[in-house]
């Protein structure tokens, strides 16, 4: 009997067959470049929140509370500090002409890089230079990051809320003390050591008591640097525990992977605390110009990788080469970023292939690009379930008189420092409350929000997660080195448009905005907005006046440099530390440093005019608080 071909089905199952055991070896390094390429985007996205248009700021009384255990670790200097002033957060916002720059300025530096390359014939020259140059911002962004994780760390141990017995308790570290507020509060008794849950059942002494009281506070517990030059520089900075932990682990960093050895995993600990920095400190301003942009750079991506074929040989591209004595074409994007051992990628080992170069690690790459540029679009998302989580607890009030106006009153803000770690005690894991009732609290307050519907951005996460999966079979079944945002910059744009079009939003997502509207003081004077910076700069050329007390510098100051410690270490501290993080950390749990004192960020020119929706507050009047 003649053989039979296969079935088209047959045939079909066993090219998958073939195309699997081809992948599985790699799929735990797909894998890794996923979670690896989430986990920036997702902190930095949270890391960013801050008080929307939609809400209202928190009342005099409730932030002179928050603050008032962090103002007694605090000097009295009233020229510094202003219990009224909001805190603002350092962003720069995008504008339509980014449309433009961004692929050409990428193009001219990627073209620079490469003809350098060329010039030089040796990548380690470049290299070097390129790496001192990074080392400046890497150390500020290591630092930054490094302090962040231990803070949400730290905040995980001593949350501000959870739930023992069936009962919500809130914890008043001036007091040392956690108290029932909701739930079982009847059989609930007051717990006096900091420990959250199950952990508070531990039998402890009095010493390991205070130790832990102490250690709650300890990231409020802040050196603070001053530093005067007349007519030049007046400001001060403070600095934690965390702050110095990270500052050591950035310079050992930094001096590891300049003079010993650039592993993949420096390489992408410097590459996450940039993307992390970066998407914190950039705003798209609108969805119209972040799609445009993402688009301009989705045709750059696709021209750099698949239309510039350069000659490329094995001193200038060393992870694609086998030996020496070869050369090929190979894309002037791939070119570059293969033979530049700088921190401008994330590298992932893999296993080795019959190609590979014996005693040569083969990585994956993935560049920075392809985090930060998607991120943006994914944080201003998040920011937008912020504001729409705030629109709808918006009440309108029926005017008493006839002609005039309802009055659309807002719902308190409130900072969402912590807010992660507090539902970690106090959920499940399918979101429902431990405590027996979610009722009102006893004096009448609801119980702060410890979270938000995250529509958008878990859409955006989505097509975000589609777009890398895209990627890797593109680049399986081409055989072909392939631009990210080809895939990503469809699956990023498409949920989020596609989810506004099922829920009826296209015109709030289209008219929303982060740029910044000036807000009037009481006093009838524009707010000032002041550039973010290290040190709190004073007016420095104001007309100083004759020393009056501690609030005033002698008259004839010329330079001063001090160091101040923290004033109080102990089970009060608790309180401190609990107002202070309050308003300073993000809303992903971290603590973004209260040593700058920010400002707002303006965006483009060409969205200058407010946008009104439904009548409610223009979304572009939206200060962002720390």
């Amino acid at each position: 009997m003649a053989d039979t071909e296969p079935s088209l089905v047959a045939s079909a199952l066993g090219t998958a067959a073939y195309a699997f055991t081809k992948v599985q070896p790699l799929l735990p390094v797909y894998a890794h470049m996923i979670l690896a390429s989430l986990f920036p985007i997702y902190a930095a996205a949270h890391a960013s929140l801050t008080r929307p248009s939609t809400a209202a700021k928190p009342s005099k009384k409730n932030r002179k509370d928050r603050a008032r255990a962090a103002a007694e670790d605090e000097d009295s200097d009233s020229e510094d500090e202003d219990e009224d002033e909001e805190p603002e957060n350092e962003m720069e916002g995008l504008s339509p002409r980014h449309i433009i720059l961004f692929p050409l300025f990428a193009g001219i530096s990627l073209a620079t890089l490469y003809f350098l390359l060329k010039w030089l014939k040796d990548p380690s020259i470049l290299s070097k230079a390129l790496n001192a140059y990074f080392a400046v911002f890497g150390f500020f962004a290591v630092t930054k990051l490094v302090s962040d994780v231990l803070d949400i760390g730290h905040s995980i141990i001593f949350p501000r809320r959870h739930v023992l017995g069936g009962a919500l308790y809130h914890v008043d570290g001036k007091a040392g003390r956690a108290v029932p507020v909701a739930g079982d509060v009847k059989n609930g008794k007051v717990i006096t050591t900091p420990l959250p849950g199950f952990l508070a059942r531990m039998p402890l002494g009095d010493g390991a008591k205070e130790w832990l009281w102490a250690d709650r506070a300890m990231p409020s517990n802040k050196w603070t640097l001053k530093l005067y030059l007349e007519r030049a520089l007046a400001g001060k900075a403070r600095v934690g525990a965390h702050t110095l932990v990270g500052a050591v682990v950035a310079l050992a960093t930094l001096v590891y992977f300049n003079l010993v050895d650039k592993t993949w995993y420096l390489t992408n600990l410097l590459g996450f605390s940039f993307a992390y920095g970066s998407i914190q400190v950039i705003s798209p301003t609108t969805f119209a110009t972040g799609s445009a942009i993402l688009v301009g750079l989705f045709f750059y991506d696709i021209y750099m990788v698949f239309f510039t074929y350069v000659l490329s040989s094995p001193l200038l591209h060393p992870l694609a080469q086998d030996t020496a004595n070869t050369t090929s074409s190979s894309p002037l994007m791939v070119t570059v970023a293969s033979s530049l051992d700088v921190p401008i990628k994330l590298m992932f080992p893999k296993p080795g292939t019959a190609t590979t170069p014996s005693g040569k690690n083969a990585a994956a790459m993935l560049g920075l690009g392809d985090i930060i540029i998607p991120g943006l679009m994914i944080g201003l998302a998040l920011r937008f379930d912020l504001y729409l989580f705030y629109l709808r607890r918006q009440k309108r009030v029926p005017a008493t008189t006839e002609g005039a106006e309802d009055t659309v009153v807002k719902a308190e803000f409130t900072p969402l420092a912590g807010r992660w770690s507090d539902h970690f005690w106090t959920h499940s894991l399918m979101g429902r409350p431990l405590w027996k009732s979610a009722a009102p609290l006893e004096n009448g307050k609801e119980e702060a929000p410890f979270t938000f519907p995250k529509t958008y951005f878990n859409a955006s996460l989505v097509g975000y997660v589609g777009g890398l999966v895209a990627t890797f079979a593109a680049l399986h079944l081409m055989n072909h080195a392939q631009p990210a945002l080809l895939w990503l910059v469809p699956g990023v744009l498409l949920s989020l448009w596609a989810t506004a079009l099922v829920r009826g939003e296209i015109a709030l997502m289209w008219h929303y905005s982060e740029e910044i509207v000036e807000e009037a003081t009481e006093a009838g004077k524009e707010a000032t907005k002041r550039t973010g910076q290290l040190f709190k700069e004073e007016d420095v050329n104001a007309v100083r006046k004759p020393a009056t007390g501690k609030s005033r510098r002698p008259e004839r100051e010329v330079f001063s440099f001090s160091i101040e410690g923290p004033r109080k270490v102990g089970p009060t501290a608790g309180a401190k530390m609990e107002g202070k993080n309050e308003g300073s950390e993000a809303g992903n749990g971290t603590t973004v440093p209260t040593t700058v004192k920010s400002q707002v960020w303006t965006g483009s020119e060409a969205h200058s005019s407010a946008r009104e929706e439904g009548g409610v507050e223009p979304a572009g009047k939206r200060l962002r608080v720390r």
